[in-house]
């Protein structure tokens, strides 16, 4: 009998194990969007513990020499997910990690991808927004998420800094990054695949989520009319699917455009900040997390009007 226990809790110990090790090695779901282009659609939701923080898109490009990854995820379990994503596909080694911002859900799988030897790349403010910030991040996602999921985040800055314009060569095949003036954040990078015509946007370009304001929304429309400019076939926003370009910034440019003319109104009017909530009122229903978002963003828009 005692046996046969044993041999019962060993079974399931093997099977509990086998669990763990297929966990540490799934494959994120990716689409071949474009030869050699790969990228995972994130959940349009909060960052949560049992979405893993899996709520932007991430994706890699691989050329005849190297492989190149853009934004790592919100966790190092995806950012783990993805690199196995990756590893299914290539051999190559990845050359670099591109983060286009420093917002959790795109970097917070960075230490995943410390392997390669891979140079991590952002625009000029990055370093900065993540020293400043990436403490505080840590701290509210541990609260949010639970430790298991955050204690293994690693706060990790660029070593190659992208000042205005850069070219990555994967071997075959050049990405373009640029680096934008304050908009949706400040330290946005966008990265185009010229092969393919694939702009990879960051989260200057939101489709069907709301767009979330952390930066200036004077700045993020007028960058949209250059983004506009940029020469692809289809967009990968940070938030949404994959869409042709750059038709994809008909909803954005209208939703910002809004959130300016009614914020404007209101300051005009004499009203107080505390009524800035209701802005682009006329915008809900056209988006998903309208209600978790747009208070936040009409109340920013308000603080940077209000002077000018």
């Amino acid at each position: 009998m005692t046996q046969w226990i044993i041999a019962i809790i060993m079974a399931w110990g093997a099977v509990a194990l086998g669990d763990v090790a297929q966990a540490e090695t799934r494959e994120l779901p990716v689409e071949e969007i474009a030869s050699g282009v790969f990228v995972h659609i994130g959940q349009t939701a909060l960052m949560t513990a049992e979405n893993e923080g899996a709520i932007a898109n991430v994706g890699f490009v691989i050329g005849s020499d190297a492989v190149a990854v853009i934004d790592t995820g919100g966790s190092v379990r995806e950012g783990r997910a993805l690199l196995a994503a990756i590893r299914a596909r290539s051999s190559k080694p990845i050359r670099y990690v591109i983060n286009t911002h420093a917002h959790p859900d795109h970097i917070f799988g960075n230490a995943a991808f410390q392997v390669d030897d891979a140079r991590f790349v952002g625009a000029k403010n990055l370093s900065r927004a993540i020293a400043v910030r990436g403490p505080h991040y840590i701290e509210a996602f541990r609260r949010l998420m639970g430790a298991e999921l955050i204690d293994e985040v690693r706060l990790v800055s660029p070593s190659l800094v992208v000042e205005d314009h850069l070219s990555l060569d994967l071997g075959g095949r050049t990405l373009t990054l640029k680096a934008w003036s304050t908009a949706h954040s400040d330290c946005d990078l966008t990265v185009t695949d010229d092969q393919s015509g694939t702009l990879f946007a960051g989260d200057l370009v939101f489709l069907r989520h709301i767009p979330v304001m952390d930066g200036s929304l004077r700045g993020w429309i007028a960058d949209i009319a250059a983004l506009a400019t940029i020469t692809a076939a289809r967009v990968v926003p940070g938030h949404g699917p994959v869409s042709p370009w750059p038709l994809a910034l008909t909803d954005e440019r209208r939703y910002l455009d809004t959130l300016a003319h009614d914020v404007r109104g209101l300051i005009k009017a004499g009203k107080p900040i505390a009524e800035a909530a209701g802005a682009a009122g006329s915008e809900r229903g056209k988006w998903e997390l309208f209600d978790d978002y747009n208070a936040r963003n009409a109340t920013a828009a308000f603080s940077e009007m209000e002077w000018e």
